[in-house]
């Protein structure tokens, strides 16, 4: 029953977990980079010398793509794919494995195009305030720490399945 369709199921599921959660957390960051760079790009047109303030703003959803690839790298990791041997798993242990990647996944996913916006906000207040920069930044920090929860609810699961 663990094999369908001429592949392994068991070996199947943990490479979607991991898959789910680069996949999300890579279009959080390329959605919410590019919200935040087309403000940027406007700005720039104005003012080209802001280009350096600009771009933590510009780059601070892009962390969310980070996560998402340290996700997938410990699922990986724990069934050996990466850094070793495979490891026997149980369908159960699969499917748990699976499921680890979208807590990373999903709350990279929004926070990532969230994050975005609030930094697009961020970058049309630093543009016309520079010395707001900083308190746009802590803005989209805050956003942040949903994405920091999402990874570390994966890393959570994946330690309690203490796969050996």
């Amino acid at each position: 029953m663990e094999q369908s369709f001429g592949f392994d199921l068991v070996m199947a599921l943990p490479i979607v977990g991991a898959a789910i959660s680069v996949f999300f957390g890579a279009v959080g960051s390329s959605k919410g980079i590019g919200i935040a760079a087309q403000v940027a790009n406007g700005v720039l047109t104005e003012d080209p010398d802001k280009f350096g303030s600009l771009l933590i703003l510009v780059a601070l959803p892009g962390t969310q793509g980070i996560y998402g690839f340290l996700g997938c790298v410990l699922i990986l990791n724990t069934i050996g794919i990466i850094g070793g041997e495979l490891k026997t798993i149980t369908m159960g242990q699969a499917w748990m494995l699976m499921f680890a990647g979208f807590p990373v996944g999903l709350a990279a996913w929004i926070s990532g195009i969230w994050q975005g916006k609030v930094c697009a906000t961020g970058i049309s207040m630093a543009s016309k305030r520079p010395e707001a920069m900083m308190k746009a930044v802590i803005y989209g920090a805050m956003v942040e720490t949903y994405a920091i929860l999402g990874l570390l609810a994966t890393i959570l699961i994946l330690t309690g399945l203490n796969i050996k």
